[in-house]
């Protein structure tokens, strides 16, 4: 028999054995292309009511313009994320995460960089029209809607 026939069936094994370990690999590492369905909390008008209610409170505030609303609470693969936002004269002065994911050392360190660009950009944007955060994407996509909730009900 021919030296090189000899040597093709292990050739064969190794091939397989390599497509078969990256198509495994590749499979494990597959994410989903669209963010997974989000609940958001059914509880606007308690939001709403909370907005106006903190905007009144603060001694004849809505007379200077200013006034705080908290948006919806977004359930994201990885907690709640809530945001609350100020608003003074028709422009976002403030905004503050009400909730986060935090259950683990790695949500916090996360949130920890993230939280305060997501803020800068929301005040830089006066929208909710922001960039997502890299490596904070579902919490990037939970504060940016209800940042958009929290707008919606202040009127913006």
């Amino acid at each position: 028999m021919h030296p090189l026939k000899q040597n093709r069936p292990l050739r064969r094994i190794v091939l397989a054995s390599a497509v078969t370990a990256s198509g495994l690999v590749m499979l494990l590492a597959l994410k989903p292309h669209t963010a997974p369905a989000i609940a958001v909390a059914p509880a606007p008008a308690a939001s709403s009511s909370a907005g106006a209610n903190s905007g009144t409170g603060s001694g004849g505030s809505t007379a200077t313009g200013t006034k705080t609303v908290t948006g919806d609470t977004v359930q994201t693969r990885w907690g709640p994320v809530q945001v609350k936002i100020t608003v003074k004269n028709g422009k976002i002065t403030d905004v503050t995460a009400v909730q986060s994911p935090s259950d683990n050392p790695r949500d916090q360190e996360i949130n920890s960089y993230a939280l305060p660009q997501l803020k800068s950009e929301a005040l830089a944007a006066q929208s909710a029209s922001i960039d997502t955060v890299s490596g904070a994407t579902y919490t990037s996509d939970g504060y940016r809607q209800s940042l958009q909730s929290a707008l919606d009900s202040a009127g913006l």
